[in-house]
């Protein structure tokens, strides 16, 4: 069953998200206001990369933010400068711990609902971590909900797993939800590229061990279109690209450029593992 929806455009896209369930009679209310619910949560983490308040790298101008949270992690690739002017309110913050919790109990709920029935490749995976410590994981942008998971399962193995989330206020919910199911948070954002970016990220990936989560189509298509960005960390680190794939019985499938997938309660869930792969440096994108 799919459901149509608009282009994820920051808020313009939370209001393309919900409007499709208006007009779903068939749908059993609970359920209707279960999907409206879990998409309002689901699109925090695209609010998070809105270009509103796109970070600014290193040497370019640009207001101070006041947009720091105390004890936010230190792992950010960016200086905390917005085009933005948005300030940390209280009742913002307020609203941002009350839209975490709510988050997290419905990531939860299909989480738990969702039998996984089956893993391919795991304790490839876990060998592939015990000897490289970290490494790059890729799965694409549609299945977050549960790339996030299979993920968050090679813990046991040591993997540090970290999820990028932008420095502006908006990515303040983004971040305490990361923190809250165990993850490491990296402030920076995917559509900034550079000399800097790349040396941050080499320090979070070689020195601190952290595997950040990489969608290779986001953060906004083409779908199924793997970017370059992980090939340059893998050639630029040398550790090895895990490949992650989703598999599920019954989902809801959105309009959205990445045609999202969020599988529906007591769906059967695959998870796939697949061969690491260590680039060599003259290899690009394509080749793969």
């Amino acid at each position: 069953m799919e459901v149509g929806s608009g282009t994820p455009t920051g808020a313009a896209d939370l209001a393309d998200r919900l409007a499709p369930f208006h007009h779903l009679p068939d749908a059993h209310p609970t359920m209707k206001r279960l999907l409206l619910a879990v998409t309002m949560a689901l699109s925090m983490a695209s609010f998070a990369q809105s270009d509103d308040d796109a970070p600014i790298p290193y040497g370019d101008e640009g207001d101070e933010a006041d947009d720091a949270v105390p004890g936010e992690p230190r792992n950010t690739l960016y200086r905390k400068v917005t085009r933005g002017r948005r300030r940390l309110t209280r009742g913002r913050m307020l609203l941002y711990r009350v839209a975490v919790v709510v988050a997290w109990y419905l990531v939860r709920f299909f989480w738990s609902t969702c039998r996984v029935q089956r893993t391919i490749g795991l304790e490839r995976a876990r060998a592939a971590v015990r000897e490289s410590r970290s490494l790059i994981p890729v799965y694409w942008h549609q299945h977050m909900l549960f790339g996030a998971r299979a993920l968050l399962d090679l813990r046991s193995a040591g993997l540090k797993v970290g999820f990028l989330v932008s420095p502006s206020v908006d990515g303040t919910g983004p971040a305490m939800l990361v923190q809250k199911v165990g993850a490491h948070v990296i402030r920076g954002s995917s559509t900034h590229t550079g000399a800097r970016a790349l040396r941050d990220y080499y320090e979070t990936i070689v020195k601190q061990e952290i595997s950040p989560a990489i969608t290779p189509d986001g953060p906004r298509g083409p779908l199924h279109e793997f970017k370059p960005g992980a090939v340059m960390l893998a050639q630029l680190t040398g550790k090895p690209i895990l490949p992650v794939s989703i598999a599920a019985s019954h989902t809801w499938r959105f309009g959205t450029w990445d045609r999202f997938e969020l599988p529906l309660p007591f769906s059967r869930i695959v998870i796939a593992y697949g061969e690491p792969v260590k680039m060599p440096r003259g290899i690009d994108a394509e080749s793969l």
